[in-house]
Parts: C-alpha cells; structure tokens; sequence
C-alpha cells in the first residue's frame, strides 16, 4: 500500500440525496437542482452516479465498501471524508461538522467495520469541539500530504486553525495555513477543492493564495518533495479539476497501479498537457457526477481513503484428536467420569 495513495475507500450510498439548504451560504460551488426536477429525480440521478464510482474504482483494483444510508435528513452523507480520516499505524480521526444538519452523518458502524477489518489503535475524536464553534471537516478542510507529513489548509469557518494544529500535533503533521479565495474575494470553503497531493503529482490552484509570499511558500513546499505541480486556473476549479484523489489500485495480475479519480467535468477542463503530467505517474479514472456535484463537491469529497492495515481473517486451524476431545460436548475425564460444566 503507498503512504499517499489508500487502496480502499468508504462510499456512502445516500439514497435520499440532495443539495444541502444548510450549506449554501458559504459553499460557492453549490447549485440548485434543474428547474422542475423532483427531489425524488434528483435522489435518484446521484444514487445512479454514486454506483458508477464505485463499480469505477472496483474495476481498477480498488478495495470498495459501501454503506447505504436512507436518512432523508442527511443529504450531504454522500461526502464521507468530511468527517472522518484514517491513518497508517492504526489511527482514525473523527471531526466536527460546521453546518449542524451534517453532525449525525458520523457513523458507529463505518467504524466497527475498520476496527473489524482493519488493524486500529485508536480513535482520535475531535466532534466534542462543536459546541465551541470550532470546526475541522476532516480531508475537506485539510489536503495531507502523508509523505511528507504537511496538513495544507485553506482558513474559513470549516478549518480552524486551532484545531487543525491540535490534529498536527496528535498526528505527527505540519500544518501550512493560507488564505484562498476566489476571482469575488470570496473564502474558499474546503480545501480540497482547490488541491489534491498525490505520489508523485500535485494538483494546486496557487494562484487563489493572494498572499504571494504566502504563495510561493506554500509552492515551494510542494516543490521540495519533488512532485511535478500541476498548476490549476480558477475556472478549472469551478469545474471541479482541483477534487481529485489519487488511489492504489491493482492490475488482473496483481501489480500496484495508481489512479487518479475525478469526475468527468473536471477531466474535461484539463489542457492535454496537464492530463499527460498527471499520466506520467498514475492514470486518470473520470466518473460522470452531475448531480452530486450539484451539492458542492465532487469525486474527493465522495471518497474516505482508508489508510490502514488490512486485518486478514485468520485461517481455520485443523482441530487435532487431542484438541477435538477438548472440544466434545460431553467430556469424560481418563477414569470414565462425566464432567459436568454446571457443576
């Protein structure tokens, strides 16, 4: 398994999805559903883009659970990775949601099962924060370079920076805060929709950092891991170029092959020579979204990479004679005595 790229992921299969009112406010990449669409249409038109993902990475190698979830008043459950990460070694990170109709979103079940198939250690839970007003929407608010160990974060109300140093020091990060807006002057809401950190690529929209020193920082940083920087545009943003995520695949014989999944529209708006700068090192798997991407965010936001150890089920061990008498349900001791388990 590569540090950066997880070979398996959490989809969440919102059966009743649709673009939250609650989020609107600050989220300037969210739309409204088509004039005349029911709710019904549009829930219907996501579910169908959420099984394509999955059948998508499946078919590339990568390991896919889904959980379905039939709760009409969680219709942004689909983004998964807002409120939950996990970490190499063990570690999983619970977060707290800005917008209080996204909280009940976080899943005991999404848990039991990495603690069942997975090698976990602890669960790091930060959602206790809420009722401070203090937010961090997990690999939304923060792009993490796990090779490197650096938390990229773009300040707004769903990253605060208290928090996200709190989350560098248990996590062994370091944090790089910075300003990003759009052409209006408007905050960008999530990281991750104007950045992705694979292996060996990076995608940025470096010219949204006003600051320019700030800017040639945060640059500079990426450059010293050796990364070839894919530099985005604004509208390339607003297509959803920057909400990509690199994963580890496998080939039918077994091979590691790295991907690089987005959605269609954001594919689309590449230059034939950023699409071959991401293909020198992993191959692009674009997935149709338009409706999910009505609520803000696309393919990155959709996905919770799962960074741990697969717990492999242990073999049926061959019961032995010896073993198998242990085992018998009426047990006799060597002098022909019956022994009794409720004596």
């Amino acid at each position: 398994m590569s540090a950066q790229a997880p070979s398996a992921v959490i989809l969440i299969r919102a059966t009743r999805f649709v673009p939250n009112p609650a989020t609107a406010a600050d989220n300037a990449f969210q739309a409204d559903a088509p004039a005349g669409q029911t709710e019904e249409a549009t829930s219907a038109g996501a579910l169908a883009e959420m099984d394509a993902l999955a059948e998508a990475l499946r078919a590339v190698g990568v390991r896919v659970h889904v959980f379905d979830d039939d709760d009409h008043t969680r219709p942004d459950s689909v983004f998964p990775n807002n409120w939950l990460s996990t970490h190499a070694g063990g570690t999983v990170a619970v977060y707290p949601m800005y917008a209080s109709n996204r909280r009940h979103e976080r899943r005991s079940d999404v848990l039991e099962m990495l603690k069942s198939e997975y090698r976990v250690q602890a669960i790091v839970d930060y959602s206790g924060l809420e009722p401070d007003g203090i937010f961090l929407e997990g690999t939304g608010a923060m792009v993490l370079d796990h090779v490197s160990r650096v938390a990229y974060a773009a300040r707004s109300y769903r990253a605060d920076v208290a928090v996200l140093e709190r989350f560098c020091t248990d996590f062994n990060y370091e944090p790089m805060a910075f300003d990003a807006v759009d052409s209006d002057g408007v905050p960008v809401y999530h990281t991750n929709v104007i950045a992705c950190v694979g292996t060996h690529v990076a995608l940025f929209a470096l010219d949204m950092i006003p600051d320019e020193h700030r800017r040639q920082q945060v640059r500079e940083r990426l450059a010293v891991t050796g990364r070839t920087i894919v530099e985005l545009t604004e509208e390339q943003i607003r297509e959803f170029a920057g909400n990509a995520v690199e994963l580890c695949g496998r080939t039918p014989d077994g091979k590691r092959r790295y991907v690089m999944a987005m959605s269609a529209r954001a594919k689309r708006s590449l230059r034939p020579d950023q699409v071959a700068a991401i293909e020198e090192s992993c191959e692009i798997v674009a997935v149709d979204i338009p409706t999910i991407e009505l609520a803000g965010g696309s393919v990155r936001c959709m996905i919770a990479g799962v960074h741990l150890d697969h717990r492999r089920p242990l073999a049926e061990a061959e019961l032995t004679e010896a073993v198998a008498a242990i085992n018998e349900d009426n047990p006799v001791t060597p002098d022909g005595r019956f022994v009794d388990g409720n004596a």
